[in-house]
């Protein structure tokens, strides 16, 4: 079976977009959380090692979602691969 030229663009796309997203991950989950036990200060009542670890990482994981299914409906509808609605 040969994969057309527009299949394997927009699969390059996709996997890079995902290999970002995750290296995104990957640095919020654990070079963030690693690091933040020396911010040794408060943030909004809290100490901010504790903020970054269960809030900020919950927001950033959100936006990663988010950003990841805006693109995606966008490269689909590019090179015609959207679902009709």
């Amino acid at each position: 079976m040969k994969v057309s030229e527009n299949h394997q663009a927009y699969w390059r796309k996709n996997l890079r977009i995902t290999g970002i997203l995750m290296l995104i991950w990957f640095v919020v989950t654990f070079v963030v959380a690693y690091f933040a036990r020396d911010l040794n200060f408060t943030f909004f009542g809290w100490p901010f090692s504790f903020w970054v670890a269960s809030q900020g990482a919950l927001v950033v994981y959100v936006v990663i979602i988010a950003f990841y299914a805006h693109y995606m409906n966008r490269l689909d509808q590019e090179h015609g691969v959207a679902e009709e609605e």
